[in-house]
């Protein structure tokens, strides 16, 4: 056992093999009664030594419905004290080490810190300290009310980041020295707070995986938190909900997100220009300067969108009009269908509409972001490795079992499945660690000759540079 202290008091880890681990350390205090709604708030000081050996609870949230359950495992932890982080330490005597801050994606509604694939061991067996974070999710932490802060769930991110720059010495991390990632909601996140006026200082480095800067007007949340509290019955501000029990108001929230996605759209939570935290919208701000001091990696899986399509059968239902029909609502030009159709000898319309969605939402905008930035600050990479697991490909998600190198846990392998390349991983997490100690994964910084790091390529799985991956693709969005 292990004590170190802390600002708010002191806790207790254990040992586990390469890392003494602190689990459910509060950050912040819990977030319901008086305080629902409402920016975090510090935690109570306790008295004694107070144990970490276990995860602490999960925020409010709804599960995935089937069968993204069975690939996306999503613990439940109960009770109220979610906006708590764990850390996984070499040791806490071992110096000033590079930190890892962890923020998990699951579109801004699912998830947690307790996931399997998320185990820091790798990374303290490798010499760095990672933290990983519980936010608010949902209504509880991304509703658009006008009683109350928006983008709540950011703030608990930008309050989990202050709690590291003031403690984590004492768990043998540097604050200076701080990387933050995520996935998903997590790299949208993290991308935002790149932008974020407040957030500056938090980090000196910075991954974004499968998302890109995005940010919705007010008008256009508020219509997902207007949804939800029709469903419900009450007026949609925080004095109205706070009077509904949470677990009513996950249950409507679950209601009115059935059938959307991240590639379809449909309702759903996303970060807001609030004029406050996001004073502007952050792909604006970061091709203005924003975070233009902060080493970025960024990158996608292939074939991002078959995480979505092949489980719900959308693959195999989308036709040439349905594909027609989307193309114009997306304002995708004529010529992009014509040349990602021939350049797929085979797709179907549904996986071309996967293609394009994909190029669209991500790729696309990590080019341009990377495009504005100053040079020799950015990395860009993608994961083709496929699963062979219900034809999945190189989906959303994919690549989290490779950088926290978990492959031998049952809960990652049911993504990834039982064969997954050893060597693959090795190769990724070490340029995740390389990365988050120098700022360089082990590659060339982007350039004119638009390098990409390519994760899983050939018959052989091998990592291997690539410059201007389907560049004549990527002219179209121009």
């Amino acid at each position: 056992m292990t004590v170190v202290d802390t600002a708010s008091g002191k806790v207790r880890g254990v040992r586990e093999e390469h890392a003494t681990v602190f689990r459910g350390i509060p950050y912040a205090a819990p977030p319901f009664g008086p305080r629902r709604f409402r920016a975090p708030q510090p935690p109570e000081p306790w008295q004694g030594v107070r144990d970490a050996a276990d995860f602490g609870p999960t925020a409010p949230k709804h599960p995935y419905a089937p069968p993204l359950d069975a690939l996306l495992p999503d613990p439940d932890v109960p009770g109220e004290d979610c906006l708590n982080l764990n850390v996984w330490t070499p040791s806490p005597g071992d110096g000033r080490l590079p930190v890892m801050v962890w923020i998990h994606g699951g579109s801004f509604c699912h998830g947690s810190n307790s996931v399997p694939v998320y185990d820091g061991t790798a990374f303290a067996r490798d010499g760095v300290v990672l933290v990983s974070v519980n936010y608010r999710l949902g209504v509880e932490g991304f509703a658009v009310l006008p009683d109350a802060p928006a983008n709540l769930g950011l703030l608990d991110q930008v309050a989990a980041l202050e709690w590291v720059r003031d403690n984590i010495a004492a768990f043998g991390g540097d604050p200076d020295q701080v990387t933050v990632f995520g996935e998903s909601a997590g790299g949208i996140s993290v991308a935002a707070l790149l932008a974020a006026p407040r957030a500056a200082g938090l980090f000196r480095r910075a991954v974004v995986q499968s998302g890109a800067p995005m940010a919705v007007p007010p008008g256009k949340a508020r219509r997902t938190t207007r949804a939800i509290a029709g469903r419900i019955g009450v007026p949609a501000t925080a004095e109205a909900l706070r009077t509904v029990p949470v677990a009513r108001t996950v249950e409507a929230q679950r209601q009115v997100l059935a059938g959307g996605n991240p590639i379809t759209g449909g309702a759903g939570f996303h970060p807001v220009v609030d004029g406050d935290l996001l004073p502007r919208d952050p792909m604006a701000a970061l091709a203005d300067g924003a975070g233009a001091d902060v080493d970025v990696l960024m990158g996608t899986t292939t074939e991002e969108y078959r995480l979505w399509f092949v489980p719900s059968g959308l693959t195999e239902r989308v036709g040439p009009l349905m594909l027609r029909l989307a193309m114009l609502r997306k304002r995708v030009p004529r010529a992009a269908a014509r040349l990602y159709r021939a350049n797929r000898p085979g797709a179907t319309p549904g996986e071309i509409l996967g293609a394009l969605a994909t190029d669209l939402l991500l790729r696309i905008p990590q080019n341009r972001l990377a495009d504005a930035r100053p040079a020799g600050r950015t990395h860009l990479y993608e994961f083709a490795w496929p699963t062979d697991v219900r034809g999945l490909g190189a989906c959303h998600a994919l690549e989290l079992g490779f950088v926290f190198d978990t492959l031998g846990s049952s809960a990652v392998q049911a993504l990834t499945g039982p064969d997954a390349p050893r060597d693959l991983a090795d190769a990724m997490h070490a340029a995740w660690v390389g990365f988050a100690r120098t700022g360089d994964p082990g590659w060339s910084a982007w350039d004119p000759t638009r390098p990409v790091m390519t994760f899983g390529s050939g018959p052989d799985a091998a990592a291997r540079l690539v410059h201007a991956p389907r560049e004549a693709e990527r002219k179209l969005w121009r």
